[in-house]
């Protein structure tokens, strides 16, 4: 009798696995391939969560991509604005038309920096994506979001920025030339304008900010911030004046008395560039001094354009990099799914035949059964 129970009770569990298409169904039927089968499928969880977070990330990324692509085109307009100014035939009034342009760009630069995701985050706010990054304030633009970003995990051991600060991509771009910056006084009288310059010798630059002072339209001299003089001679018209590895060149004829500095470069923002410019567009300057401006702001324009390439260079990279991690995971989830698949799924042919089987030996251990079960004392009494 128990052991037509335990051949029903096998008949019953195959039965249940066909019908199923599992043969594991608890720890009780194979610990050893449960066991197996949990850390199986963990790092199949794990592996669709990598693939979760990458398609997340890298739909904010290509949302990051147009925008940097959009703040490149708004810079190369405001360029091509700027080239148009920089014409001493221009009236005042054609000037502050083209300031007025730019105005609209500036805003619509601050709009692009404050462009949001699907989730309504903002995309260059950093980790405070909920905090709006950039705020205008007539021509001054302040950033407000966080200095650093999430990271996003999209393999085992591979994490990436989610995205980039607006401090990066908009802020902390090197002002001048990198190394230094240059600017004609405001009370020069003269014509003379000064280029934005170039390193000549870097291991040879001090930085320092340097005043050169014409002493006659000829004659010039170079001090230090200390008042010590660093060089001096003689000038004409398109001549450059070269010192502690650096030169720069001046245009025009300095009068006695102008000035011009030269100073360590620090940073500036592609908001501030194209506030300058405005503000310079609308002010009297010289014409001299116009040209010295706007000379820096096509150089610093130049600089903004410059680091949006690079942080696109970079975005690219990051898209780049999740598309090849989720590809290396889809091979990895098909290789968990056939390792689950052969532990815990049903091989039908063997389990038909196993249960023909039990079902055969029921069959067999029935009518055995029953033969015992018709005898009785009487049979053997004669």
């Amino acid at each position: 009798m128990g052991q037509m129970q335990n051949l029903q009770a096998d008949i019953a569990k195959t039965q249940n696995d066909l019908a199923t298409s599992k043969k594991l169904h608890s720890t009780a039927d194979d610990p050893a391939a449960m066991v197996q089968v949990n850390q199986l499928n963990t790092q199949l969880s794990a592996s669709k969560q990598y693939v979760t977070n990458g398609n997340s990330a890298s739909a904010n990324l290509k949302l990051e991509a147009q925008a940097l692509s959009d703040a490149t085109n708004l810079l190369q307009s405001a360029r091509d604005l700027a080239v148009e100014a920089n014409n001493a035939a221009l009236t005042s009034a054609q000037r502050h038309d083209i300031a007025t342009q730019l105005q609209q760009q500036l805003q619509d630069l601050v709009s692009i920096g404050n462009q949001r995701d699907s989730t309504g985050n903002y995309l260059f706010a950093g980790t405070a994506s909920s905090t709006l990054p950039f705020s205008q304030s007539g021509n001054s633009i302040a950033y407000s979001g966080a200095s650093s970003v999430s990271q996003v995990q999209i393999a085992a051991n591979q994490r990436i920025s989610g995205g980039d600060t607006g401090a990066t991509a908009f802020m902390n771009i090197p002002a001048g030339n990198g190394t230094f910056t240059t600017a004609a006084a405001a009370a020069n009288t003269g014509t003379g304008s000064i280029d934005t310059g170039t390193v000549t010798n870097p291991s040879a630059w001090v930085p320092d900010t340097y005043t050169i002072a014409f002493t006659s339209p000829t004659q010039y001299q170079v001090t230090n911030s200390g008042g010590t003089a660093v060089t001096a001679g003689t000038f004409a018209p398109g001549d450059t004046i070269s010192f502690n590895g650096i030169q720069v060149g001046i245009t025009g004829t300095p009068a006695t008395g102008d000035q011009f500095t030269v100073a360590k470069a620090g940073t500036a923002s592609a908001f501030s560039t194209l506030s300058g410019l405005i503000t310079t567009l609308n002010s009297t300057a010289s014409p001299a001094q116009l040209a010295t401006q706007i000379g820096g702001a096509l150089q610093q324009i130049d600089g903004a354009i410059s680091n949006l390439s690079n942080v696109s260079a970079s975005v690219g990279a990051r898209i780049n990099s999740i598309t090849s991690s989720q590809s290396s995971a889809t091979t990895l989830q098909t290789s968990l799914q056939i390792s689950i698949s052969n532990l815990s799924d049903v091989d039908y042919a063997a389990a038909i035949t196993q249960l023909n089987t039990e079902e055969l030996s029921l069959k067999a251990a029935q009518q055995t059964y029953a033969s015992i079960a018709q005898l009785s004392l009487f049979n053997y009494v004669k």
